[in-house]
């Protein structure tokens, strides 16, 4: 399948720089999967699209503030590093820029130890090339490594974003909890404790699952082919509890909607275990497993839902892996034409742009 039949006229004043003041104020484009039929509502009309007993599942993962400015060590050249995953004993997998810079056993600085100024506070050496382009660092400090993050540390925004973030948490979602993401999953944005409460009121449920974001989110695809792109593996856990609430529901015939493409992947990633393990095909029920590990997962045209039903989502950009997911579930020719009215209809793009109801 052609990458570029996934590309769309996006006008560079559409991609959102700044989130909204107030979260659920943005605007919401509706799309029902099976007829194309698109309206346009508020965030908040949300609610009208879901019934009782239906269950929403939210990533719960939390953005650290993985984005590090330094020096060379021997050079004081500039260096930028985006952390991606913990490796364990100090070592992170990362993007680094300028890469030429930062090759096998090069050394960047970061900060001033307030206890001796003439030393860093953090340090960085390159132990080994990863793939995809990144590299394998080794951190020397001392103290505690999530305190110093959380000192020299910026938020990793995306590079569409321009504008500095004024608020930290506002990158964050109000139910964030396990640490470990390098980007936000953006259609959480929107909720508030209030609208959570309110959609709980009228019988709806939530669940949580937690996949920390890593490479894929910033990894264009780059080939030809869709079949031919090869996903950045992240680390997910779907627990014993969430797995339960899903077959509950789909037990009464309610639906399971997805809040983002981040935990849409992840429910997807328990339904092709859950599969293998059944030795059922794609057109079958699925009893969902708990499970956790690292996914891989890569959905496009073509590919069978197991679990979900309905997605809550950003708009996306084109040629993207997250647009091909979403034009899995609704169908191709069905979300460029959405996309072709969200752009006339000057909807706000991206992460911290305006949301979309696929139903």
């Amino acid at each position: 399948m052609d990458v570029q039949s996934f590309d769309f006229d996006l006008p560079e004043n559409l991609i959102a720089q700044t989130p909204l003041l107030n979260r659920t104020a943005s605007r919401l484009l509706a799309l029902n999967k099976r007829t194309g039929d698109i309206n346009h509502q508020t965030f908040e009309q949300l609610i009208d699209y879901a019934e009782a007993g239906d269950l929403l599942v939210m990533n719960d993962t939390r953005v650290i503030p993985a984005r590090l400015f330094g020096a060379k060590k021997d050079t004081g050249a500039k260096v930028e590093l985006l952390l991606l995953k913990p490796l364990g004993d100090d070592r992170w997998e990362a993007l680094v820029k300028p890469g030429k810079r930062m090759k096998l056993g090069a050394v960047a600085v970061f900060g001033t130890n307030p206890a001796n100024p003439d030393e860093p506070l953090l340090t960085a050496e390159v132990v080994e090339s990863s793939d995809m382009g990144g590299r394998v660092l080794k951190f020397n400090y001392t103290g505690i490594f999530n305190e110093i993050l959380d000192r020299l540390g910026e938020m990793p925004l995306p590079p569409y974003i321009k504008e500095q973030l004024s608020e930290r948490e506002r990158y964050q979602t109000v139910y964030a909890k396990h640490e470990g993401s390098a980007a936000a999953p953006t259609a959480g944005l929107h909720f508030t404790e209030a609208y959570l409460n309110k959609l709980q009121a009228k019988g709806v449920r939530i669940a949580f699952v937690t996949l920390h974001v890593g490479l894929g989110t910033f990894r264009p695809v780059s080939v030809d082919t869709i079949e031919e792109h090869q996903m950045h593996a992240e680390y997910y856990v779907l627990s014993p509890e969430t797995a339960a609430l899903i077959n509950e529901t789909k037990s009464t015939g309610k639906r399971v909607i997805a809040v983002g493409t981040t935990s849409a992947r992840t429910l997807e990633t328990a339904a092709g275990i859950s599969r293998e393990q059944a030795g059922t095909s794609g057109n079958e029920p699925v009893y969902i497993e708990p499970s956790q590990g690292w996914t891989s997962i890569f959905i496009y045209p073509g590919y069978q839902f197991g679990v979900v039903d309905a997605l809550l989502t950003n708009f996306h950009l084109p040629k993207s892996t997250l647009l091909m997911l979403i034009s899995a579930l609704a169908g191709k020719e069905n979300v460029l034409q959405a996309y072709e009215e969200a752009v006339r209809e000057q909807y706000r793009f991206f992460s911290f742009g305006d949301a979309m109801l696929i139903y």
